[in-house]
Formats: C-alpha cells, structure tokens, sequence
C-alpha cells in the first residue's frame, strides 16, 4: 500500500504564509497526479491544485496566484505554498497521489493523506 504524510499546516494571521508538503512512500510502481483539497466539515473535498507526473499544474479559480503547487519527483513529494492568506482559506487540507502501485496492476489508485489544519485569522 501506499501512505502519504503531510505536513506544514498551522494557524497565521491574514497575509501570512504556508508552506504545506506531503510524502508519498510504500508500494510505488509509478507516480502520476499529485494534488491538494481542501474540505470543511459538512461540505464536500474541493479541489485547490493539482499536478501531473510531467509538472504542468493546474489551480482551482479562487487561487488567483496565490498558492502556487510544485513537486520533486524523485522523493515523491509535492509542495503547496501558500501566500496572501484570508480568513476563507481556514480549512482542512488534504493530499492526494494517484498511484500505479504495481507493474501487475496497470490502473492507477488515489490515495489521501491524513489531513492538516489550516487557520488564517483576520
């Protein structure tokens, strides 16, 4: 199986940043997407960014330069930073890797990180 590890979150005041990694490690035959959500309770997990295995990223709307998504292939990690933060950034944010865990198995799985708090206050 595969486990993601993030890191980074925690609480600022508005125009404040952050820097948010996760790791991906276990049984990895290929890496493909790798992404970060957000999700507040009761509402569902939105996505925020997202990269493919090749670096071309792509942001949800509100991003608008904001945070900016990066990975490093070779130790299966993928960074969001976070700039400019508002209030209305206050979430739980979570990692995502699609996943070719095996040579056997060609089609790929999503796997989620744990989740990690992210609280801008005004």
């Amino acid at each position: 199986q595969v486990q993601l590890v993030e890191s980074g979150g925690g609480s600022v005041q508005a125009g404040g940043s952050l820097r948010l990694s996760c790791t991906a490690s276990g049984s990895i035959f290929a890496m493909n997407a790798m992404g970060w959500y957000r999700q507040a309770p009761g509402n569902q997990r939105a996505l925020v960014a997202i990269i493919t295995n090749g670096g071309s990223p792509n942001y949800a709307d509100y991003v608008k330069g904001r945070l900016t998504i990066s990975r490093d292939t070779a130790k299966n990690t993928v960074y969001l930073q976070m700039n400019s933060l508002k209030p209305e950034d206050t979430d739980v944010y979570y990692c995502l890797a699609n996943v070719r865990y095996s040579i056997l198995v060609p089609r790929p799985k999503d796997y989620w990180g744990q989740g990690t708090q992210v609280t801008v206050s005004s």
